[in-house]
């Protein structure tokens, strides 16, 4: 169904003499259309297919003016192929790239209640699984390299479009693999990473705006127990269940130490000056030598603060038993973590050790290609890139215009992304969306995920207007 784009007088001004118009009229029709077409892909681990969305929007770029050469779809997986696409310009300043994955974690029918690979709209919401991470950003991404293309645009850069597989699982990363195998392809000067959402709303009304500066690291642990078992008529206290399910109830109430680093501090610094009361008050109190830990306790109160400050790990599967009427000989779980950066993945595996306080308990780690090992990476965060005038003037001139009110805030992400590889590849990283949640709608990776309209649209404005500016000098 189309929706008139979202137009606002400071918007109306924005880049003139460099913009045709400042919408167009079938701009959020056409991210509409791509946007259903790949929720209705799927391209879960399990049984979906990421080069069949590979090639949906190969299709239609190919149908935009887009030519073969420009296009790659490649992989060693013939499941988990990734797109690349590059708008050519002037050649004035090194490429940029966008990236964004495919994939999407598993959802069950059962579970939700809607089809969550249907694209259904409803009271001003569009649900289906990947409206939040991160079908919406592919749309978006595609639908600005369409526009721009059909407009005949010629940017100051090179804009390349990285659409990948395995972000959320699957041991054919495309970043990773496209990095190693074809950088010809994805080389820039810097990458803008649309994994993300950026605007923090509550009721509606943004709150703030979000630059990912930096991430945690991601890393899951399997804790293994065993015995002998027996027959149920004779219950002992050596239960393999028992030892799992007592680790875990020491983990739920274990919290890993406070701590800020550049890019959390900055954010907390600027999130005081608008804040107001006693939120205000143990922001500011956070930041000083040494940090007040009431004041921390009562942030921490706060699932995002919480999260931003420390450490996390929760256990996310469990798994015992064999027999209805015997002693488990084996039980196992899953206990994944969002690393501070600074911290190894090898470090925590022995913090959770000592949390667990059970030498029944066998703590093994994944590496990258999801292989248990008993040794986990030693491989610490990567330190935050520059704030580079290239990326943030445009943002702040932008955001400005379309949010008025908002600033800018450089933050860290509690999630994990393809960022990690990009990072590491030595090319700077910033999370940018132009999507706003609220914060009691944060639906990625769960039930009933859902977008609001409105959102993307706006999103969808505020992204093609940030390459454009970004691009035109």
């Amino acid at each position: 169904m189309y929706r008139r784009p979202f137009v606002s007088a400071a918007g109306a001004l924005l880049l003139a003499g460099a913009c045709h118009a400042d919408t167009d009229a079938g701009s959020n029709a056409l991210a509409h259309d791509i946007f259903k077409e790949l929720i209705e892909i799927n391209t879960t681990e399990s049984v979906g297919s990421v080069t069949t969305a590979s090639e949906a929007m190969a299709k239609r770029l190919r149908a935009a003016g887009f030519s073969d050469s420009d296009i790659q779809i490649v992989g060693d997986n013939p499941r988990k192929k990734n797109l690349v696409v590059r708008l050519h310009g002037s050649g004035k300043h090194k490429p940029v790239l966008l990236i964004g994955h495919l994939d999407v974690v598993e959802a069950r029918r059962e579970d939700w209640t809607t089809d969550p690979f249907k694209f259904v709209e409803k009271d001003g919401r569009f649900y289906g699984r990947g409206t939040q991470d991160m079908k919406n950003g592919d749309a978006i991404m595609v639908s600005t390299l369409i526009r721009l293309k059909k407009e005949g645009f010629e940017p100051s850069r090179d804009i390349i479009l990285a659409l990948t597989a395995d972000e959320e699982s699957g041991d054919s990363n495309g970043v990773e693999w496209l990095l190693k195998n074809r950088r010809d392809l994805v080389d820039a000067q810097f990458v803008i990473n649309h994994d993300g959402d950026s605007i923090t709303s509550e009721h509606g009304k943004p709150l703030y705006f979000e630059m990912d500066g930096t991430e945690k690291v991601y890393a899951d642990y399997l804790l293994t127990a065993t015995n002998p078992g027996g027959h149920s008529s004779l219950p002992v206290p050596d239960n393999a269940i028992y030892h799992i399910t007592g680790a875990l109830d020491r983990l739920a109430h274990y919290e890993f130490p406070f701590e800020l680093n550049s890019v959390t501090r900055a954010y907390y610094e600027r999130q005081a000056t608008l804040e107001s009361g006693q939120r205000a008050a143990d922001m500011k109190a956070i930041l000083q030598t040494p940090p007040d830990p009431k004041a921390v306790a009562r942030l921490s109160q706060d699932t995002v603060d919480h999260s931003l400050m420390r450490t996390t790990c929760v256990a996310t599967r469990l798994q015992g038993g064999h027999a209805n009427n015997a002693l488990p000989q084996r039980a196992t779980a899953n206990v994944n973590c969002r690393i501070f950066p600074g911290h190894s993945p090898e470090e925590i595996r022995h913090a959770l050790i000592e949390v667990f306080a059970d030498p029944a308990i066998k703590v093994q780690s994944y590496d990258a290609k999801g292989v248990v090992v008993d040794k986990a990476s030693d491989k610490r965060g990567y330190p935050p890139p520059p704030l580079i005038p290239e990326v943030m003037k445009p943002l702040d001139t932008l955001v400005a215009q379309m949010w008025p009110g908002l600033k800018v805030i450089p933050a860290m992400s509690a999630g994990a992304s393809d960022g990690v590889y990009t990072s590491a590849a030595g090319l700077p990283t910033y999370g940018i969306a132009g999507i706003a949640i609220d914060k009691d709608n944060i639906r990625a990776h769960g039930q009933d995920e859902n977008i609001g309209i409105e959102s993307f649209d706006k999103g969808n404005e505020f992204f093609y207007r940030y390459m454009k500016l970004m691009t035109s000098h």
